[in-house]
């Protein structure tokens, strides 16, 4: 195990600096070169069903050269598709200062069809990251071959099926990450149902208009193949119409399981038993509806620890007047809907949230809200968005502090997909948002108090990503704090793999991981404003 480079925030070293102890975002696109948009396809008149589920982005180092950079997907026109650059994907290179190239000709990642979600992680253990772009029809993977360039190969899907997002795991603990897809339904042009008002407009059709279906999960043999094991796996019998993916350990017991939010159907919650099948159990669990056992349009998942027990908990967000849902892991055994007690019924209400992670974005050891928001369709005054951030007051409560984050915030749109880690290396949380029609911003955090440790996890016999791993920081007062790594996080998107964690004031920790292999290594009494690089021991 190694311990990384020391980087202490400072003002003179900032890309943008407020006085200190504010903590706010600052919008730093417009200072990089770059032609991409996102663009869904729509002409104006004609609306097809898949149009508002796009835009994805991921942040990823696909070049290892200590700086994130960021890989964004886009849609297409109908019928033709990817018929001009601009409905190109895109990967913009990070060259620091928080300024970004576009990479995207050199790399072959333009892309085809109408993509979706993406998934970034090193899926072949080669130590270069990897991608996964889901879309209608065809899904990619792209493996990393070191050199700036990434080379496609197909994934089977039934014919027609629309998948949204994808998440690397290692379900079966063999040091190889599989991949989960969630899929919507079954659609193609020839396929699409017109919904029209009274009046001639065209609206976007409601979900239950199309089928419910599978999502699949692939097991990862090696050489870059993957078998279709969804039907021996568990997962073929439920039917719904996924959207996020969060992935976690949920009861401890040393296997990952999968929370997949549908929309207007049930959420599903696949259990592992550890014999290389899941059972759904979500009704048992008490995620598969609110407490008013009532479906809603699940959109963006986070599952992390919000009030520091421990365990990981559910977040997902959904449309205006749905009420976002947060449910508390009772110690693995169940849930708990925890929305109306944490102030989210009331906060969440007027918006239709999509992308949504949970950011410590003050450093004070408590993991807010972030939401990318924006409604459906556009037949509505109110159906532009501006984002919010809520704070998180101790584990109990959520606070709307979106009117003082920053200017970002006061901007409406029809914001998508959000992605999430430390893009100029400075110790706070950037984000970046897409939107539709517009260039994504890019979300630099302006610095402020709060001191911090990151911890990069490098496994030998787990999978070299480490996904699956759990981390649990314990400070000089005895304050514990946890993270699992996954990098599956929000909507369409995919972030950070680095566990962050926002110490306040403390200066110096105790660093325990422990990987899906069962090893476990520590560090003990670590001076904090760093980077920790942790090694799997043999």
């Amino acid at each position: 195990m190694g311990v990384g480079l020391v980087r202490t925030v400072a003002c003179a070293m900032a890309v943008v600096c407020i006085a200190a102890g504010q903590h706010r975002y600052i919008d730093v696109a417009e200072k990089s070169r770059f032609a991409y948009t996102t663009q869904n396809g729509f002409d104006g008149k004609r609306k097809y069903f898949p149009q508002p589920l796009c835009g994805g982005v991921a942040m990823l180092d696909f070049d290892n050269d200590g700086h994130l950079d960021l890989f964004f997907t886009n849609g297409a026109a109908f019928p033709e598709l990817k018929k001009t650059p601009a409905h190109h994907n895109a990967l913009l290179r990070n060259t620091g200062g928080g300024v970004f190239e576009d990479v995207t000709a050199k790399a072959g990642l333009a892309g085809e069809g109408y993509s979706m979600g993406v998934a970034a992680a090193d899926f072949d253990n080669d130590g270069w990251t990897d991608l996964f772009v889901a879309g209608i029809g065809v899904n990619r993977l792209y493996r990393n071959h070191g050199d700036g360039t990434f080379r496609a190969v197909a994934l089977r899907v039934p014919p027609d099926t629309l998948s949204v997002q994808g998440a690397f795991l290692d379900y079966d603990n063999d040091g190889r990450l599989d991949l989960v897809v969630s899929n919507y339904t079954l659609w193609s042009v020839e396929l699409d149902r017109r919904c029209v008002r009274t009046d001639g407009v065209d609206f976007y059709c409601h979900p239950k208009t199309y089928p419910a279906v599978a999502h699949r999960l692939y097991r990862n043999v090696g050489e870059g193949r993957f078998d279709d094991v969804t039907a021996r796996a568990g997962f073929e019998k439920a039917l719904g119409k996924g959207m996020g993916i969060g992935v976690a350990d949920f009861n401890g017991d040393g296997w990952v399981d999968v929370f997949i939010a549908n929309d207007t159907e049930r959420n599903f919650f696949f259990r592992n038993r550890g014999d290389d099948t899941f059972v759904e159990d979500a009704l048992r669990a008490g995620v598969a509806y609110n407490d008013d056992a009532a479906t809603v349009s699940a959109m963006g998942v986070d599952v992390r620890d919000y009030d520091n027990d421990g365990w990981p908990d559910v977040f997902y967000n959904n449309l205006a007047n749905q009420l976002w849902a947060l449910f508390r892991n009772l110690a693995g055994r169940t849930f708990r809907y925890a929305s109306p007690n944490a102030g989210l019924a009331a906060l969440s209400a007027p918006y239709a949230g999509w992308s949504a992670g949970f950011v410590d974005y003050n450093n004070d050891g408590w993991r807010d809200l972030f939401s990318a928001n924006g409604d459906v369709d556009s037949l509505h005054a109110s159906s532009p968005q501006h984002d919010t951030l809520f704070e998180n007051a101790g584990g109990k409560r959520f606070v709307d502090v979106s009117a003082s984050a920053g200017e970002y915030f006061v901007k409406k749109g029809y914001q998508r997909g959000a992605a999430f880690g430390d893009l100029n290396n400075d110790g706070f949380t950037d984000i970046v948002v897409t939107s539709l029609g517009r260039r994504p911003a890019i979300l630099l955090h302006s610095g402020g108090s709060g001191h911090w440790v990151d911890v990069k996890l490098r496994g030998r016999k787990s999978n070299r990503d480490s996904i699956g791993a759990r981390v649990k920081v314990t400070t000089a007062s005895g304050r514990v704090l946890h993270d699992w790594i996954s990098p599956s996080v929000g909507f369409l998107s995919s972030s950070s793999l680095q566990a962050h964690f926002g110490l306040g004031a403390e200066t110096r920790v105790d660093i325990e991981a422990r990987w899906p292999s069962g090893a476990v290594a520590r560090v003990s009494g670590t001076p904090v404003d760093r980077v920790v690089t942790m090694m799997e021991p043999d």
